[in-house]
């Protein structure tokens, strides 16, 4: 049985950050759903790209999902003041299912409070915000909080992702297919 990814997806966000590691999961057979927060199933990114997310995130059943990925973007200021992404990363952190996020995203993780007591990274623009220092790693798995950077380190976020939830000859049969 194949993992399932809940992506939450908004608008403003980075587009690299999202499908990049979207498209590697999907291509190690990983089951990625993108949930839009608004009630429009298409979202349009910082660089006006529009992506047409799977379904909206209102009624969909998150309990069945394995892991939650939140890109970043500068969309997160208003995905933090929602407060949904905050709710649902601590419900997932409860249930002992990892919480990814990338960019500015770890800061909805420190929002829900995930952030005390681990290693993190961010991008810069984030942390003063974040508490204690952030690593200076690309990035940094900590008790089922993976953190990352930002838009250049969003291969290797997205083949760790791959790793942990399909296994290492998954990851090095998708390096293979990308060239790298």
């Amino acid at each position: 049985m194949s993992a399932r990814v809940l992506c939450l997806v908004f608008e403003g966000l980075e587009e690299i950050e999202t499908i990049t590691p979207v498209d590697l999961l999907r291509r190690a057979e990983v089951e990625v759903v993108m949930a839009s927060l608004s009630s429009s199933i298409h979202v349009t990114g910082r660089s006006g790209i529009t992506l047409h997310a799977d379904v909206v995130l209102e009624g969909l059943e998150t309990a069945t999902f394995d892991l939650l990925l939140i890109p970043g973007g500068p969309g997160i200021k208003q995905v933090r003041a929602d407060e949904r992404a905050a709710s649902l990363a601590r419900s997932f952190a409860d249930a002992q299912k990892p919480v990814a996020a990338i960019c500015a995203a770890p800061a909805v993780l420190h929002d829900a409070g995930l952030l005390v007591d681990r290693r993190y990274t961010s991008h810069s623009g984030v942390r003063q915000e974040l508490l204690g220092a952030a690593a200076d790693e690309a990035v940094v798995m900590d008790r089922g909080v993976i953190t990352s950077q930002g838009a250049g380190t969003a291969l290797e976020f997205g083949l760790v992702l791959v790793e942990l939830l399909a296994g290492s000859d998954k990851r090095q049969a998708v390096e293979k297919g990308i060239m790298l």
